[in-house]
């Protein structure tokens, strides 16, 4: 993997630049990153944390170029947040994702939602912007978050997949906005494109994507053959399933982990497999 520096742009394609926000961590792995479409005019996807060196860094970035639109994928606080400031120093409108602000139950403070994200337009599945030589395409993907948007660059056969899909780990689905039932079913719908690429907010670019989709969906159908075993075994409580499952991962990402256990359980349930209680049981 090649070098990267926050806030230092680096080109990935004729149209795709990106610049890397200043918040590594165990869950958002190197840091969030932002992508700029286009030349000449242009749009920031994903324009990160309210940090003033990174906003810095995009501007520096499309320096002597005009934004045109600043696009979200969802409004969790490591994506959002840069929107508004970054609006007021371009003019350019917010166009992305619908808001949506809720307690957010979850172990990580940068995974709750940006109550500050106020967009111009919000685009429904299909909806289309467009610049100089660019599409951009709307993809609901809704299951990390409700809101999720992946976004198609059509030209390269590109897809920036926000945290639906990452480069570097599965995403945590946390109820109880969000929904392992309707990940899965986003996970079957980028399956069944044929993207080129994929450009995630965490990680560096997936180059055999179908590839990676299937192996994320895989994972998932493993995770729940687990829960369903160790509840057989007697094991109903989520914080006792967690180490059981998740062992080798950084003790860290325990609660995460036990968010998206939680996700899995709620779906079995709806489903009819397992039952609710003060712990969990087949049904």
């Amino acid at each position: 993997m090649d070098e990267q520096h926050s806030d230092v742009a680096q080109t990935l394609s004729p149209l795709v630049r990106r610049v890397l926000a200043a918040n590594p961590s165990p869950f958002t792995f190197t840091g969030t990153q932002t992508y700029v479409v286009g030349r000449g005019e242009v749009a920031v996807i994903d324009p990160g944390p309210a940090d003033p060196a990174h906003i810095d860094g995009i501007l520096k970035t499309t320096e002597g170029e005009r934004v045109t639109a600043i696009v979200c994928t969802h409004t969790h606080r490591d994506h959002s947040p840069a929107a508004g400031p970054l609006a007021k120093a371009t003019g350019a409108p917010i166009i992305g994702c619908a808001p949506l602000v809720l307690e957010d139950a979850g172990p990580r403070a940068d995974a709750s939602f940006d109550a500050t994200y106020a967009p111009d337009r919000v685009l429904a599945d299909g909806e289309t912007l467009t610049g100089p030589g660019w599409t951009l395409r709307a993809v609901a993907t809704p299951g990390h978050t409700s809101n999720h948007l992946c976004y198609v660059l059509p030209e390269e056969g590109a897809l920036f997949t926000g945290d639906h899909v990452m480069g570097w780990s599965t995403t945590v689905v946390s109820p109880p906005d969000g929904d392992m039932a309707a990940y899965m079913v986003s996970l079957d719908l980028l399956l069944a494109r044929d993207d080129a690429i994929y450009y995630p907010a965490h990680g560096e670019p997936v180059t055999k994507p179908r590839r990676l989709v299937r192996g994320l969906a895989g994972h998932r159908k493993q995770r729940e053959g687990q829960i369903l075993r160790l509840i057989g075994q007697g094991v109903g409580a989520i914080p006792e399933m967690v180490p059981h499952m998740y062992g080798g991962v950084d003790k860290r990402l325990w609660p995460a982990a036990g968010r998206s256990v939680l996700a899995h359980l709620i779906d079995l349930r709806d489903r009819g497999r397992v039952r609710e209680g003060a712990e969990w049981t087949l049904a």
